[in-house]
């Protein structure tokens, strides 16, 4: 949209000469002056103009969601928004002598009108004041005059009654200029009659309705466009009252045809759907809230699915705002260098985070560079991990957050050296690389890696309350003999029917799942993790909800009972 803009600015100049104004400086003055004495007018000439220039709003309105009216937030971001772009004093002085555009009777290009009934008010008052005060000081200053009570009392009330026009004015001014339109809205849903009072959505109304007057005069006098463009985020993250709230919002309050205002609604539908149908709006749509979404967004638009480049533009994003993984070793060589500086000096060392006496700075060093490993086998597209990366910036940002925990606690647990005896998988390689394909997959199928494990765990605690099985030289299956080599899809596999007899019970969990076919394609043949790998990496995993393997050993411990 900012390169529409400029381009439309750069063709609007070799259309027209007049270069647009802004109102800045002595743009201001221009502005004030026009507003008080002049009419704007809609010409033809205004009509061809094709610049625009974008006013943008962003509104999450999980900044909002804890107050009774959602969409009373909305107004007053919008409002406050407008009056911070272009001035409180402007606006101000709009709301007292401001009026809306009118459009031209004929073909002309004259595009601002004299108001001639506010000239002559503005010239009686000060005649009538002028007058007043001449009196006023012959009744005061000129020899055998001063004794005239009457003369005195005449000139001062004189004087005072056109001033007082003219005070009004002014303290009118002031008052918009200190109570904006925000605390104007505010004040009204804060009211201890606020449910009671039948005229509040007129208010509101009308005050949107003068930011329209305000934002159309203000297109004649800086001679381009104007279009607020406000994005609405995060009302998926509200409940479904509030989510209602702010749609109606966008189509009652806001939805002028003459209204400058561009709507975009970032929203999953799959989530704000269920919260349109679960509110009483829904009356006479037949509760379907993708009816109502469709008869309210006149642009809709799916973003299609990300592209190669596009994930790792993502993650690469989400890597750089971990600066913490240099801070922390940066940090701890200056805290050592103080420590060592206070012992030879003699000098108490100043109180610290105390060190911790399994961590050494050697061991953070490692750290990182095994971080530092994980992120590049995510990032380099050769590496088939890359093609699992998902395309959902929430995801990716929750595992650039947790491998970093994840290979920290693995160094903990097994010390340095021990950590590169957690990958003994074939054709695994560096085992930085196999917690960041634990941790993606964690996050992309928590329901079937709970399932896989919760089989694994019921078949060791099995295996140990019937004892080990006796060795079988000609058994066909190695992993007979040693349970820990057994693939963790195997696992699956064998328990996959159980699975899908518990689907009902499941849905809401199965849901959040990614695709099974890529599943099956990680766990069998790209990363063939083993019953050991799965226990050596569940001691240390932070982002697989536990809670969904107790539900699934109840659900299956029940279905056996039956």
């Amino acid at each position: 949209m900012r390169e529409e803009m400029w381009r439309r600015e750069e063709a609007e100049l070799l259309r027209d000469p007049q270069r647009p104004r802004s109102p800045r400086g002595w743009g201001l003055l221009q502005a004030l002056w026009l507003l008080t004495f002049y009419e704007p007018v809609v010409t033809e000439g205004h009509l061809w103009r094709r610049n625009v220039e974008f006013v943008f709003v962003r509104f999450s309105a999980w900044q909002y969601a804890g107050c009774d009216r959602l969409w009373a937030g909305l107004v007053t971001t919008l409002c406050d928004h407008v009056r911070r772009h272009f001035g409180a004093l402007l606006l101000s002085v709009f709301h007292v002598v401001g009026a809306r555009p009118r459009y031209a009777s004929g073909f002309t290009r004259r595009e601002w009108v004299l108001k001639t009934g506010t000239c002559l008010k503005l010239w009686a008052l000060l005649l009538v004041l002028g007058a007043g005060l001449a009196i006023l000081l012959v009744a005061l200053l000129v020899p055998g005059v001063k004794d005239h009570r009457a003369l005195k009392v005449v000139g001062s009330a004189v004087a005072s009654l056109s001033g007082s026009g003219l005070a009004l004015g002014a303290l009118s001014v002031l008052k918009n200029l200190l109570v904006s339109e925000k605390k104007k809205i505010e004040r009204l849903t804060n009211s201890d009659r606020f449910a009671s009072q039948l005229g509040f959505m007129s208010k509101v109304r009308a005050e949107v309705e003068a930011l329209v007057d305000f934002l159309a005069f203000m297109e004649i006098f800086e001679r381009r466009r104007l279009r607020v463009v406000m994005e609405i985020t995060s009302l998926d993250l509200c409940l479904p009252e509030k989510v209602a709230g702010v749609l109606n919002a966008v189509n009652t309050l806001l939805s002028d045809a003459n209204a400058p205002f561009i709507f975009i609604l970032a929203v999953d539908p799959s989530v704000v759907v269920p919260c349109l149908e679960q509110t009483g709006c829904m009356k006479g749509l037949a509760d379907n809230g993708y009816l109502f979404l469709s008869r309210s967004v006149s642009l809709p638009f799916s973003i299609p699915d990300v592209g190669a480049r596009s994930r790792l533009r993502c993650l690469e994003a989400a890597i750089s705002t971990r600066e913490d993984l240099m801070y922390r070793i940066i940090a701890g060589n200056i805290e050592q260098r103080c420590r060592a500086k206070c012992r030879e000096e003699g000098e108490p060392a100043e109180p610290g985070v105390p060190a911790d006496p399994g961590w050494t700075e050697a061991d953070s060093e490692a750290a990182v560079r095994c971080i530092h490993e994980a992120f590049r086998c995510l990032h380099d597209t050769s590496d088939v991990l890359s093609r699992y990366v998902p395309t959902s910036g929430a995801h990716v940002r929750r595992i650039v957050n947790t491998i970093p925990i994840t290979l920290r606690l693995l160094l903990h647990r097994a010390g340095i050296a021990g950590i590169a005896g957690i990958s003994g998988i074939a054709g695994m390689g560096p085992s930085p690389r196999a917690a960041a394909a634990w941790v993606v997959m964690a996050d992309r199928w928590p329901c079937r890696l709970s399932w896989a494990l919760q089989c694994l765990e019921e078949a060791v605690q099995s295996r140990a309350r019937l004892g080990p099985a006796p060795a079988d030289p000609t058994a066909a299956d190695p992993t007979a003999a040693d349970p820990g080599s057994r693939k963790l899809w195997s696992v699956f596999q064998e328990n996959v029917a159980e699975l899908s007899a518990l689907r009902q019970p499941l849905h809401n969990v199965l849901s959040l799942d990614g695709d099974p076919e890529q599943f099956r394609a990680f766990l069998d043949s790209d990363f063939p993790f083993t019953a050991h790998d799965a226990r050596e990496f569940l001691a240390v995993t932070v982002n697989l909800d536990h809670s969904i393997r107790h539900k699934m050993g109840l659900l299956r411990a029940f279905d056996r009972l039956q």
